[in-house]
């Protein structure tokens, strides 16, 4: 398969991504181990876990490891979560001050309960003052600062939804403050909170966001739904969109970066690989895992990993239970061993993996939803949004 037409980069005041590709951030699972194994399947954008701005500021231990980047990572790419200008600020100045990051990413489309029923993550952008308040402080710090030190600028960016639920959109109106306010892009996942991750993502509102934002020269980029090279080419050719953010589509299929790649310069799109190399990234990915964990840890944190890898392959019961609580690299090749690696790539392999929950009712705060400027005494819950924990 081949697509004819050829799509631009994204250029920035300090890189190109190009293909117009960018890994979505995934707690648990996009660790540098996860976007080493996908950089080196193919060319985009690799960000990094989420982070909070004030664990950030804080300097917790385990979130500054997750800001410290391998020295062929380029460029570093990190995404922040925070509810408060002040502390926004603070995080993305030593981002900068410290030369941690090439592009900043700002989460504020996260669905989670317990983000959301403090009025954090998806919820945040119904207050339009503060959403406004907290991109601002981000963009005006890293241009301050990278002006302060004689650097390029450092990118910032937005993730969102589409809003709380459908009878509270917010992705225009917040767009539209973002390219305002001087963000490089803005990336939509194209559902609300409520939809979590069902039914389908609704691609007609990419295609609005996009030309509410044309008038300040912003790309949007788009997300949901992207199982395949040719997903994403439709995603662009219906909604004008500038390039496409991969998340779940790429659990146990990192060899889609290839495949888009390709697809994005209109070459021919590589066949997905058959069971023997599927086995081979998989022991790819979980050697990563081990460099960078330690061998019991990364091991156990590569077991997620099993069922996505071998979804559809005809791979018996036993044998997936015993990877899915594989501890050590050599008893990995000893059950790699036993499995019938002559499989070619099965039709029942594609579609959804990962998360698949469907719409319920979004936690908020009580009287969230009664005024879209007052914050009033949602200060302290807002606070408590944002976890001293980062990576989700």
């Amino acid at each position: 398969m081949s697509i004819s037409a050829s799509f631009a980069p994204l250029t920035t005041s300090r890189f190109q991504v190009d293909p117009p590709v960018v890994l979505a951030p995934m707690a648990g699972i996009t660790n540098s181990a996860f976007r080493r194994l996908c950089r080196e399947q193919g060319a985009g954008l690799y960000v990094s876990e989420m982070v909070t701005s004030r664990a950030l500021v804080e300097r917790n231990e385990d979130t500054m490891q997750m800001v410290t980047f391998a020295a062929d990572e380029k460029p570093r790419s990190v995404q922040l979560y925070g509810v408060s200008p002040n502390v926004m600020a603070a995080a993305v100045k030593i981002l900068i001050q410290e030369d941690r990051a090439d592009h900043i990413d700002l989460n504020m489309g996260c669905p989670v309960p317990k983000v959301t029923r403090k009025g954090g993550g998806a919820a945040l952008p119904f207050k339009r003052n503060l959403f406004r308040e907290i991109v601002r402080a981000a963009v005006q710090t890293s241009n301050s600062e990278t002006k302060r030190l004689g650097v390029d600028p450092v990118p910032v960016t937005v993730k969102m939804r589409l809003g709380i639920d459908q009878d509270h959109l917010t992705f225009r109106e917040a767009g539209r403050a973002a390219a305002e306010e001087g963000v490089a892009w803005v990336a939509l996942h194209a559902r609300t909170a409520a939809q979590m991750y069902a039914p389908s993502a609704n691609w007609e509102q990419i295609k609005v966001l996009v030309d509410d934002l044309a008038q300040f020269g912003v790309p949007v980029l788009g997300n949901g739904d992207i199982w395949s090279a040719a997903d994403a080419i439709k995603m662009v050719n219906e909604t004008g969109c500038a390039g496409v953010v991969v998340g779940r589509g790429c659990l146990g299929r990192p060899w889609l970066f290839s495949q888009l790649a390709a697809a994005f310069r209109g070459k021919d799109i590589p066949a997905n690989p058959n069971l023997g190399e599927v086995l081979q990234v998989m022991r790819r990915h979980c050697e990563l895992l081990i460099e960078l964990y330690g061998e019991l840890k990364g091991c156990r944190d590569f077991r997620k990993h099993v069922s996505w890898y071998l979804k559809g392959f005809k791979v018996g019961s036993e044998l997936r239970s015993s990877l899915a609580m594989v501890s050590t690299l050599s008893e990995m090749d000893s059950l790699i061993a036993r499995i019938d690696s002559n499989q070619d790539f099965p039709v029942a392999a594609d579609g959804p993996r990962g998360r698949t929950s469907g719409e319920r009712p979004v936690s908020l705060p009580e009287g969230w939803l009664n005024s879209q400027d007052e914050l009033g005494t949602f200060a302290a819950e807002l606070a408590a949004a944002e976890l001293d924990v980062s990576g989700g």
